[in-house]
């Protein structure tokens, strides 16, 4: 049996809202390309897919669903008949159906993307892992942003999504990119 055979597709937060003030200075500018090449691959193979939106309880945030920045980066939006979970909250298993929805659907591994790495998609991942899925990442179908510490001095994204990966990888989820993850899902 495959790996891949009780496996459900989740892009997570992938929303327009991120290219606005403040989020600031992003990293990987290929997760667009790779994201939508996860979409297209998986809805080939007619496997669970569940989007996750962030709806922000706060009216000034860009996910607020008031703002433009609430909508779908282009090429993410669900299809007809594909399920939208929404959230206000880091991980999309808090206050949502999201685990009944995989549980009825016999579900047993996650494959997660989207953004950020170091907030929504990380935490989504460990919550996961905590409820007994196994957890694939698609790594260079994330991102995340420049951060200032507590200290005053901003650490890049790049280290920011580097060490993340690393804790995810070692403990909750298994990091793969998204060529891994395309051919595994071929010779399925």
């Amino acid at each position: 049996m495959s790996d891949l055979a009780h496996a459900a597709l989740i892009p997570i937060d992938v929303q327009r809202g991120f290219d606005y003030a403040p989020w600031g200075r992003r990293n990987n500018p290929a997760m667009e390309a790779n994201g939508r090449r996860l979409l297209a691959a998986w809805r080939e193979t007619a496997r669970p897919l569940i989007h996750v939106r962030h709806d922000s309880i706060l009216p000034d945030s860009t996910l607020h669903p008031s703002h433009p920045g609430n909508g779908f980066r282009d090429g993410f939006e669900p299809r007809v008949g594909e399920p939208l979970v929404t959230k206000s909250v880091n991980a999309a298993f808090i206050g949502t159906d999201l685990d009944l929805r995989l549980r009825r659907l016999a579900v047993d591994t996650v494959v997660l993307f989207g953004v950020s790495t170091d907030m929504c998609v990380s935490t989504t991942a460990r919550v996961a892992a905590n409820l007994g899925y196994r957890v694939l990442l698609v790594g260079d179908a994330c991102f995340c942003f420049d951060l200032v510490d507590a200290d005053g001095r901003t650490v890049d994204a790049d280290t920011i999504s580097r060490a993340h990966l690393a804790t995810l990888h070692a403990e909750f989820a298994e990091v793969l990119d998204t060529d891994t993850l395309l051919s595994r899902l071929r010779s399925d």
